[in-house]
């Protein structure tokens, strides 16, 4: 049955890739599909983590982007090449997601993604994973790792891959990459800073997301690896359109939030999990509650942002 259900998914997407360049809609791809609007939208949106309307609408303009900086196609034609009826719909929309209009993204010359084509895994998930099975990430896992970032560029605007990878062969030296598998897919991945407590890079397989990964990651490091400090990160600011919906899973997850920030021009907000209670932790965990002063220093930089240092 899941196998079904990614195959179909995996024909919407297809469809919809197909497709950029027009107006489109639930109606209009699952007329194409020949299925249920209704079991289409439930079966994506659970899958992919998006509806079909946002991954479209996320694809569009992640295409629009990229002719704005390596065209010199004039703004109203990219906008009416996105399935945009007028350039002001689209500039309102590109600047609700980009944070600048179309014509100052065109200046900066710099292009990231919102959304890159989602490929999806046909085998089996795996339902009972731990956080047992999180490792610390190896040279050998960069490719795997940097295919999982691709996947999930969405929760963190602005990515410069280039730098990105860079910073990731230092944190996979230092033992600060936790990497997390099914079979040869990488399917979690974390980077974190012991100093700090700060997260400064997660992300997680559209299909599993849903599986409570991300809280695997976080009793890994509340656990074991950051005993007794706060753990800290940087999402999207309330009411930031490009958010997919990690602000509101990070504070399901126990965070708070904290003060606002500018990281490279893109508004965030800091936020912050209190450390567990000892009680909290598992019986054979607690060891690590009484490390040196080194270890347990919290020593946060509020500044950091959690997508520019891995």
């Amino acid at each position: 049955m899941q196998g079904q259900t990614v195959r179909i998914v995996s024909q919407a997407i297809h469809y919809i890739e197909e497709h950029l360049h027009e107006k489109m809609d639930l109606d209009m791809v699952a007329s194409a599909l020949h299925y249920s609007k209704y079991h289409l939208h439930r079966i994506f949106t659970k899958t992919v983590g998006l509806t079909i309307h946002d991954y479209a609408k996320r694809r569009q303009l992640t295409e629009a982007a990229k002719l704005l900086v390596f065209s010199a196609k004039p703004i109203i034609e990219i906008a009416l090449m996105s399935g945009y009826e007028s350039q002001q719909a689209f500039t309102d929309i590109f600047k609700a997601m980009y944070k600048t209009s179309p014509a100052e993204f065109r200046e900066t010359e710099n292009f990231y993604p919102l959304q890159l084509e989602i490929y999806l895994k046909e085998e089996l998930v795996k339902m009972d994973l731990t956080k047992d099975n999180i490792k610390f990430a190896t040279p050998e896992d960069v490719g795997d790792w940097m295919e999982l970032v691709s996947l999930t560029i969405d929760g963190y605007p602005c990515l410069d891959k280039g730098d990105y990878t860079a910073n990731l062969h230092q944190y996979i030296a230092d033992k600060k990459a936790l990497i997390l598998r099914d079979d040869d897919m990488a399917i979690g991945v974390m980077g974190f800073s012991p100093d700090t407590g700060s997260i400064d890079f997660l992300a997680v397989h559209p299909q599993y997301r849903h599986l409570g990964i991300t809280k695997l990651f976080l009793d890994k490091l509340a656990e074991e690896l950051l005993c007794g400090k706060e753990i800290t990160l940087t999402t999207y600011r309330a009411g930031d359109k490009a958010d997919t919906g990690w602000r509101e899973e990070y504070r399901r997850l126990g965070f708070a939030e904290r003060e606002l920030l500018v990281e490279y021009g893109y508004p965030t907000q800091r936020f912050v999990l209190p450390p567990k209670n000892k009680e909290e932790i598992p019986q054979g965990d607690t060891s690590m509650l009484f490390g040196s002063k080194e270890e347990t220093r919290n020593d946060r930089n509020t500044e950091k942002p959690v997508s520019r240092e891995l």
